[in-house]
């Protein structure tokens, strides 16, 4: 007796049985006379039209394409050359606007309420970089913890941060700008060349002695530089999410752990030297100090900034490791703009110079420090501006923990991706007259609507993820530009892709920066070289 026997024996009391029976024959016999290939393309149909329908259940009222352009991979092959204008355009369809790509669905919010509402909201969502990143920074890293957990490690992290603690580590930077304001000049000496490549370079080298100081080697430092380009690229918001031998995600992954092997080097090195009653040089050296200090005055107290445990070698390692991903980009970009920028406008580069020679009274070789910084206000306005300007990171990608109510009309389902984006809060001519311009003076008055719109300044993000490092931006970034601007004269090579946008993590022009590098008198202004 066959199973469709069966099935008609339970209906024999059922007026409709005759009429089920005759259905269930017909449909078994219609599958026994079909073919793979009319199964396979069925199928196909089948996964086609549930993405779609599916896409259409979670997009709801948001803006977004109307359908899938590209059934089950969406815009994902245009997500492989992501370009500033399609960014723009989609922040300007409506605050709420999505992309599905794959698996993924991808909300993005473009006001600056909703950006904020995003990044102060743990309940609901997290930090998620992209989904391959838990594999390449590794699932133990602090960065991936939520709740009490992350607040208790970002405990015993605010304190290498301070203004106090950052002004240890100036020494050692000021060396490293010294030199490769020498080999600026000297590698251009035959002309102008490309300068993204030498400024990720130089940015890695500050990143890595301000963390390392002398326990990182000059070979390895060229190292982790000449290749951390590749954990950028493993990294990109749209990447594929399997790690494949010889991928972008693969080499990722192999420059992730042996730059964290070098770290965890470095780690013993320093409690070495600070069990021996070493002084303090590096970020290493100040949270080993923490440790040491927590253990040797030990104490209950919930609020004392001594209560922090102790960070194995390996934690400490990946801690490092996504201070320099969080700034290597970011600073290259930084880096790259604020370079064009300043050599593009003699009058602005004419301000930094002057003042930087009148805070040092005239004497251009006095050593830097923290107190001199300070002084440099004009300077730190035009750090300042280029980060509202050309903000290095546009958007912060989050996982959606919990179906999320991000406004009164649409509730971001669980598992999505939200993204807050900060370049329109940047770019708000309510708050930033000329926004598309470049104006340093809108910083300087302290009640200016730029400097009283402390809401809209997202740069560095807000709430429990905001950067522990933005006041080693600041610091570093005025300082380079004031010692650049009196030791060298810059010529920038325009070309129709100087101003343009290329989006690789952060943004950089798409030329990737022209500049030839002279050696200049600070005191004459005479060309020396």
């Amino acid at each position: 007796m066959d199973v469709t026997t069966n099935f008609v024996s339970t209906l024999n009391n059922n007026s409709t049985a005759d009429d089920y029976s005759n259905t269930l024959v017909s449909l078994v016999a219609g599958l026994k006379g079909l073919s793979w290939l009319k199964i396979i393309v069925s199928f196909i149909v089948f996964a086609f039209t549930y993405d779609q329908v599916i896409y259409q259940i979670k997009k709801g009222s948001i803006a977004g394409p109307r359908y899938k352009m590209w059934p089950i991979i969406g815009p994902f092959l245009e997500s492989l050359d992501p370009k500033f204008e399609e960014y723009k355009a989609k922040w300007d369809s409506g605050p709420l606007s999505c992309v599905s790509i794959f698996h993924k669905f991808v909300v993005i919010a473009s006001t600056r309420d909703l950006a904020r509402k995003i990044f102060q909201s743990p309940t609901y969502v997290k930090p998620c970089v992209v989904d391959v990143a838990v594999k390449i920074l590794r699932p133990t890293n602090w960065v991936f913890l939520d709740g009490k957990a992350h607040t208790d490690y970002r405990r015993s992290l605010n304190g290498l941060f301070t203004k106090k603690a950052l002004e240890i580590y100036i020494p050692e930077q000021e060396k490293i700008i010294d030199k490769y304001l020498e080999r600026f000049v000297e590698t251009t000496k035959s002309g102008a060349s490309v300068f993204f490549p030498e400024f990720r370079e130089i940015m890695c080298a500050l990143s890595l002695k301000t963390f390392c100081g002398d326990y990182i080697t000059d070979d390895q430092i060229k190292l982790v530089a000449d290749n951390y380009y590749k954990v950028t690229a493993a990294l990109e918001l749209v990447n594929f999410p399997i790690i494949l031998p010889f991928t972008k995600t693969w080499y990722g992954k192999q420059i992730a752990d042996q730059t964290m092997n070098i770290f965890e080097g470095c780690a013993q090195m320093a409690k070495d030297h600070i069990e021996a009653g070493g002084e303090q040089i590096c970020v290493m050296d100040a949270w080993v100090k923490l440790m040491k200090d927590a253990r040797e005055h030990k104490t209950e107290d919930p609020d004392s900034k001594l209560l922090i445990r102790e960070f194995s070698n390996k934690e400490i390692s990946e801690a490092i490791f996504t201070f320099l991903f969080a700034s290597q980009d970011a600073s290259s970009s930084a880096c790259c703009w604020l370079f064009q920028i300043v050599a593009d406008r003699p009058d602005i580069m004419a301000k930094i110079r002057e003042e930087q020679l009148r805070v040092r009274n005239n004497d251009p070789n006095v050593k830097l420090t923290g107190s001199l910084i300070d002084e440099m206000k004009y300077t730190y306005c035009v750090v300042k501006e280029t980060l509202r300007y050309r903000p290095p990171v546009l958007m912060v990608p989050y996982v959606v923990k919990k179906a999320y109510p991000i406004n009164d009309n649409y509730t971001v389902p669980k598992g999505s991706m939200v993204i807050p984006t900060v370049y329109p809060a940047l770019h708000d001519p309510k708050i930033y007259e000329n926004p598309d311009e470049f104006i340093p003076e809108r910083w300087l008055d302290p009640n200016s609507p730029a400097n009283s719109a402390k809401k809209d300044w997202l740069v560095f993000g807000t709430g429990p993820h905001v950067c522990l490092g933005q006041t080693y931006v600041m610091m570093l970034f005025t300082a380079l530009l004031g010692k650049a601007a009196m030791f060298a004269d810059l010529h920038h090579t325009i070309t129709p892709l100087s101003e343009k946008i290329k989006v690789f993590a952060t943004i950089f022009p798409q030329d990737d920066l022209i500049l030839q590098w002279k050696k200049r008198d600070p005191l004459t202004g005479e060309i020396l070289s």
